[in-house]
């Protein structure tokens, strides 16, 4: 180091100290320079030791002079670290000092340094070894430090942790592991050659591989760990290495995604590669993401079943549903009820139940053919009995039941009943209170597990507490006044906004409505800390929870993401349009405008569906896109290739006109959210059928009105056939059809939700369409049944009516 400099600091010790020499990051006086004021003036930093005292001082210069600006005396008797780094912020220089408390301890204390005053933000953190640097993340370095520090176990064998400043705290920093645990793993490395048969180091050698994103590597250490049986670490801690291990395994190796075409015969759906080609071919109605153990749930030809990452069924499209895996389980329902199947598909509980819920913690909650609710273990047997009205989940050991009207319990995992609480309604733990009311429609409070009130039912409506907070409502009519408050009730978000969602990594999305005098509309967010701070303005539509320290949101024009402190993120894609992007293995997944595509890290397309559907020889189908306002979304079809253009011209105009593309204003916030889309169910000879189906939804209401319209369409001729073009002219088509639908709802039992009063026979231009088979005639919701029960629609086999079907009309001949 400079003699200069280290002679003008001694001329600033006090009479007989000494300055420190720090051992990291490496052997050095105690000694560094900065300008942490950002006055362009550097500082002078330097340890000491007096009086058997450890001090840092900070010496300033002006007006050509040199003086002691600040003195700090620290705990312990040495410095083992002294230096400055970017901490709180990219342009701050902040001090981070370790002083040395032990042979192998040292206590870091961080300070930041304006108007000559140093404010310590950091005290109380221990650790044996420290490094600080700017470690890069998936979207590279940030401009701030981030510290590891190693804490000594046993041996030389040291736990590691990484941490960023966030939120005026240190937290931990996962997203840079697989950069600074490398080095880790070149640590442990060589301990275990040093010392083969020492299973701490390859136990800390596991956990270092699966930090660094290697956990194959990881299940190697942890399987040579767990073969030289110590005891220390004992079997049950490698064991739950090796699951974490496991777990972040099958994760890796999920490397298929869902993906969907658009053809004759409608939308198949099949699985991809990150590289955008069909490794699964499309051949499913519908399919769902792979999950950790490899598995898919498809559904075909109206079943629900299950197939690997080879295509094939380990569980058979039989059932009429099936839930996803939790706990290495999942519900299939079909007409006989809910059961549990194990992950090679086999059906493990011995009879169907009414209801079945994903395991929770061992037990699934079940309802039984009388309505009553107890629980299910991980093999399938009834360990708390059915005889609650009933029941949550378990979490962390405990479970609330309602026992009758006005009495709740709190079941232990053996069913035993460890607390009774006499209300109108208990509500699940979170955080270790319930909510609860005391009289019915009353407002809600929150008790801990013992019974005991912490705070006086005053909210309209409450979430659960989650990490020391919970969001609230107590607005008194629907204009919401939602807030967040903590365990003491103190409202940390003020209760005055439209809606606020819970996002994870200790932040809110926080909306005012789009229109004050309508707040059903929806919301505008902002994001909020758990602290209450604002971190961003109200500039965002939708908002999904943090994954990876990223958060997808829109606007009205993009779809991106944002880093934890509300801001675009760098280094990843802007998408046109609205949706949602998510990180799915080696791939981001946008689902834009109701498409679906997939990017690489850098943005670039992988796969997005396709727009063009080919028929026969010059014939195909194009998808057009009509989205003149962000509430208004329409894919509607044309068709090209006709003969004769002025036809095709009339065809597609007429198309559009069914799709509802018509003028919508682009500025004005519409009453409703419209979107439409077509499939090809049929296409034979010169025949082709087009669905369009699309879903009004007025805001506020209960729901929506959907609506589909089969436009049945001669290529040729361009002719548009209507349901009397099949018969002859003379048969009385209406009255036919009418008693054989009538027939089916009397005797079919598929057709009991039907209203049989309501039923008055078709309409001379009743909705309709035809395959190869059969016509089929069907109903809008709430015509002759329940919105639940959708389009009732009954198929009436050609060989039924064939007796007044004009076989030589244009109709039966454009695809026969």
């Amino acid at each position: 180091m400079d003699a200069t400099l280290i002679a003008l600091v001694r001329r600033h010790l006090p009479p007989g100290a000494e300055l420190s020499i720090v051992k990291e990051p490496y052997r050095k006086v105690a000694v560094c320079v900065a300008n942490m004021d950002g006055d362009s003036i550097p500082e002078i930093i330097a340890g000491y030791k007096w009086e058997g005292h450890p001090y840092v001082m900070i010496i300033k210069h002006y007006n050509h002079v040199w003086y002691k600006a600040a003195t700090i005396k620290g705990p312990g008797y040495d410095i083992t670290y002294l230096n400055t780094a970017p901490i709180t912020g990219e342009k701050a220089m902040d001090l981070l000092i370790g002083w040395q408390i032990g042979a192998i301890w040292s206590e870091l204390n961080i300070f930041t340094y304006t108007d000559e005053t140093l404010n310590k933000i950091v005290s109380g953190v221990y650790y044996s070894r420290i490094e600080v640097e700017d470690m890069p993340g998936k979207n590279g370095k940030d401009g701030k430090s981030e510290i590891a520090l190693w804490h000594h176990d046993t041996g030389e064998a040291y736990r590691v942790e990484v941490y960023r400043w966030e939120d005026g705290k240190l937290i931990s920093a996962p997203d840079v592991y697989p950069y600074y645990f490398k080095k880790v793993v070149a640590y442990y490395e060589e301990k275990v050659k040093e010392n083969p048969q020492a299973a701490f180091y390859w136990y800390y050698l596991a956990d270092a591989w699966l930090k660094a994103g290697m956990p194959q590597r990881a299940l190697q250490a942890v399987d040579i760990a767990l073969a030289l049986h110590s005891t220390y670490p004992s079997k049950k801690e490698l064991l739950a290495l090796k699951e974490q291990a496991l777990r972040k395994n099958r994760m890796r190796r999920i490397s298929l995604y869902p993906a969907r075409v658009k053809g004759v015969g409608g939308t198949k759906w099949g699985y991809i590669n990150s590289a955008g080609r069909f490794i699964i071919l499309p051949e499913y109605s519908y399919a769902y993401p792979f999950q950790e153990n490899r598995l898919a749930i498809v559904e075909k030809k109206g079943g629900y079943g299950i197939i690997n990452e080879a295509g094939r069924f380990i569980v058979e499209p039989k059932y009429d549903f099936i839930q996803p895996f939790f706990e290495g389980l999942a519900i299939v329902q079909d007409k006989s009820g809910a059961r549990i199947i194990d992950q090679q598909g086999q059906e493990i509980t011995t009879k169907p139940y009414a209801y079945i819920a994903s395991f929770q913690e061992g037990r699934a909650v079940f309802q039984n053919y009388r309505m009553q609710y107890g629980y299910l273990d991980a093999k399938g047997r009834e360990i708390i009995p059915a005889i609650y009205v009933y029941a949550n989940d378990f979490w962390k050991g405990y479970a609330v039941v309602k026992v009758k009207e006005g009495q709740y319990a709190l079941l232990n995992e053996k069913g035993d009943v460890e607390e009774h609480y006499s209300y109108a309604f208990v509500g699940s733990q979170g955080d270790g209170l319930l909510a609860f009311q005391e009289v019915e429609q009353g407002k809600y409070g929150f008790m801990d597990k013992n019974g005991r009130v912490v705070l006086p039912p005053s909210y309209t409506s409450v979430q659960p507490f989650q990490k020391g907070r919970a969001i609230v409502n107590v607005a008194e009519d629907y204009h919401n006044r939602y807030g967040v408050i903590d365990k003491a009730g103190t409202f940390i978000i003020k209760p005055q906004y439209n809606s606020i969602e819970t996002l994870g990594e200790e932040r809110f999305a926080v909306g005012i409505p789009i229109d004050k005098d309508r707040p059903f509309i929806g919301s505008k967010y902002a994001i909020y800390d758990s602290n209450g701070n604002q971190l961003t303005d109200f500039v965002y539509r939708d908002v999904l929870p943090y994954k990876e320290r990223l958060a997808s949101v829109h606007n009205d024009t993009d779809t991106f993401f944002i880093n934890t402190s509300g801001q675009r993120a760098r280094g990843w894609p802007i998408v046109a349009g609205t949706g949602t992007l998510s990180l799915e293995g080696d791939v981001i997944k946008a689902n834009i405008d109701q498409r679906i595509s997939y990017l690489n890290k850098a943005g670039e397309t992988v796969w997005r569906e396709n727009t063009i559907i080919p028929l026969q020889g010059a014939y195909e189908v194009q998808e057009k896109k009509y989205k003149p306002n962000k509430d208004y979304l329409v894919y509607y079809p044309q068709i090209s290739g006709m003969a004769d253009k002025n036809i095709q011209a009339s065809v597609n105009t007429k198309l559009k006109k069914l799709s509802e593309v018509k003028h919508i204003p682009a500025d004005v916030q519409l009453d409703y959210n419209y979107f439409g889309d077509f499939d090809i169910p049929f296409f034979r000879k010169y025949l082709l059928v087009f669905k369009l189906a699309a879903y009004n939804y007025p805001f506020g209401a209960a729901h929506g009105m959907p609506t589909e319209i089969y436009p049945h369409i001669d290529v040729v001729s361009g002719r548009f056939y209507e349901l009397k073009d099949l018969f002859r002219r003379d048969a009385n088509y209406v009255a036919v059809l009418s008693a054989i639908i009538e027939k089916q709802i009397k005797t079919n039992e598929k057709y009991s939700y039907v209203w049989q009063d309501q039923y008055k026979g078709i309409k001379p231009d009743q909705p309709f369409y035809v395959d190869d088979d059969a016509l089929y005639i069907y109903f809008y919701p709430y015509e002759i049944a329940p919105y639940a029960a959708g389009f009732p629609t009954f198929r009436i086999p050609y060989s039924e009516i064939m007796t007044i079907i004009d076989t030589k009309g244009a109709f039966w001949q454009s695809y026969h």
